[in-house]
């Protein structure tokens, strides 16, 4: 695949009737190899998008407006990206649909197509919540030089603490579009169960995808790989609430099989 192929970062038409081919998947596997994670998945998780601008019109040609909420399941093979998604729903726009379910249904079938795997589909949003932390990690004065690539070796255990189970987050999680350069945003939430984090540590490995080029999702990957591979807890959870472009706004969360899925929210940034 080219970065010619992918539909970010380049003029493209907006189309003008319902077109599923816009639709661009991406292989998962080709940013896991470069993290080293390999079959079977470490991880159970999901990629929520929030889209915020979807319209079409009725049988009579009235246009209705709506908001959805995505899953896609960390398993299926594929990510899409997210210009595609956004040109895909924009597509809607002057195009005839009987129902709402049919809206919904259309979408639905189609993004589990490029996915390839279940992806679910339902008008509405969550509501803004702000996750429920032990630490909030940019309150702790440190100094910080690294701001890229994200490295791994930054973390430390706080051995003093011995074992703990705590839930941290940081809204100065950045990186950058691996096509555009464009920044992207995140307030990130680790919950675990294990070995204890240095957070000082944990909060300069976050500050360095700062100049980072990654997907949203293999962010995720990559902090759960990282903090996995160093402290093997019992127990880990990433989620990462990235701020909209687009329309939309994408969540993934990764986890530890049989760990509770978060609840949907979205943050006051989104």
């Amino acid at each position: 695949m080219t970065d010619a192929a992918i539909p970010l970062g380049r003029h493209v038409d907006y189309p003008t009737t319902y077109d599923a081919t816009l639709l661009f998947p991406i292989p998962r596997a080709q940013g896991r190899d470069a993290i080293g994670i390999a079959a079977p998945l470490p991880f159970t998780g999901h990629d929520r998008w929030h889209a915020y601008e979807l319209s079409w019109l009725d049988a009579r040609g009235k246009p209705h407006v709506a908001t959805a909420t995505i899953g896609v399941p960390a398993d299926t093979p594929n990510l899409i990206e997210s210009k595609s998604l956004k040109l895909y729903l924009n597509s809607f726009n002057s195009t005839a649909f009987d129902s709402y379910q049919a809206v919904r249904d259309r979408i639905a079938a189609d993004l589990s197509q490029a996915a390839g795997g279940e992806v679910s589909v339902a008008f509405g949003l969550p509501p803004v919540d702000r996750p429920r932390a032990d630490v909030l990690l940019d309150t702790i004065e440190t100094d910080i030089a690294h701001y890229g690539p994200p490295d791994a070796t930054l973390l430390a255990l706080d051995a003093a603490r011995g074992e703990v189970e705590e839930t941290l987050t940081s809204e100065l999680l950045k990186s950058n579009c691996p096509v555009t350069g464009q920044p992207d945003w995140a307030r990130v939430t680790i919950a675990y169960r294990g070995a204890a984090l240095d957070h000082a540590s944990l909060l300069r490995y976050i500050v360095s995808f700062r100049d980072h080029c990654e997907f949203h999702e293999q962010c995720v990957e990559r902090i759960f790989a990282d903090i996995s591979a160093l402290a093997a807890p019992s127990q880990l959870s990433v989620e990462a609430r990235y701020t909209r472009r687009g329309g939309l706004d994408i969540n993934p969360w990764r986890a530890t099989p049989g760990t509770p899925a978060p609840a949907a929210a979205r943050d006051e940034r989104q």
